[in-house]
């Protein structure tokens, strides 16, 4: 691992897939230009907003996410994150009655997919501010633990996916099998988010000592959702090293092994594990 620039992009993502993907594309070429070797799109990054519509068009969208990450990672030549997209668990389920699974993907800038991970924790939710959220009336939960990704240039990446950030279990997983680079791309709520989204980033970072890249929805959606945004990469120390606010953008920072290696030096928590 040697040091890098890595990008967590914040989108603010509409139930219109072209519109989407051409916003992605042109963060993705931003944060190239820039530097970034690791890009990563947030949850939902290819559709959000009305579920049924989703729903409907769910192979469609899981084919044209797919396709998009792999011509993306081509053309930029760089390893490639999308956050979370939907992919029909049954493909030939009658379209009113089938159910989806939450999927990330990342391939390298070949193309070549190197990790898939089906979302485990649903966000079934019933807010103080009204709101209520039922993920598991469309999304499947995946029943696999997300694989660790070991690349000699960009570190162990281990991937997650939004309301996954409120299981520690999940991220020492993760550490217990090397990860030091942790991604946890989201579409956190504005209401939970003001007040969670950052402190249990660097929560996971601190507790792993690991790098937390989380790119970000930010803004609505729809008449009914809006996200919080500030999109983050934070160091193994929990100190926040790129925030990119509440607009739509880019947060780039370096993901330094130096940095890594003195943090584990100085507080050595993962080798004081008492509990498994």
């Amino acid at each position: 691992m040697k040091p890098y620039l890595a990008a967590a992009v914040q989108m603010n993502s509409l139930p219109d897939l072209n519109h989407n993907l051409n916003q992605a594309e042109e963060l993705i070429a931003f944060a190239v230009n820039q530097g970034a070797e690791l890009v990563c799109l947030p949850e939902n990054f290819s559709f959000l907003g009305d579920e049924a519509a989703k729903a409907q068009l769910a192979q469609t969208i899981a084919t044209e996410s797919q396709k998009f990450l792999v011509t993306m990672a081509q053309r930029y030549q760089v390893m490639l994150l999308g956050g979370g997209f939907p992919v029909p668990a049954a493909p030939n389920a009658d379209l009113n009655q089938a159910k989806m699974f939450n999927t990330a993907l990342l391939v390298n800038k070949t193309g070549e997919e190197l990790v898939r991970y089906h979302k485990m924790h649903l966000f079934d939710v019933n807010l103080p501010d009204g709101n209520t959220y039922l993920e598991s009336e469309m999304i499947v939960a995946g029943t696999k633990l997300p694989e660790v990704y070991q690349s000699d240039r960009l570190g162990n990446l281990g991937i997650s996916v939004c309301y996954d950030v409120r299981f520690p279990e999940l991220y020492r997983h993760l550490a217990a099998q090397g990860a030091n680079v942790l991604i946890v791309p989201a579409a956190f709520t504005a209401f939970t988010g003001k007040d969670h989204w950052q402190v249990l980033l660097q929560a996971r970072a601190i507790e792993n000592t690991c790098y937390v890249i989380a790119p970000a929805q930010v803004g609505k959606h729809n008449p009914r959702r809006q996200s919080h945004g500030h999109a983050l990469i934070i160091d193994p120390w929990g100190m926040i090293l790129a925030d990119a606010g509440d607009q739509v953008g880019v947060a780039i920072a370096e993901i330094n092994p130096q940095r890594l290696e003195q943090v584990r030096r100085q507080m050595p928590s993962l080798q004081h594990r008492v509990l498994n």
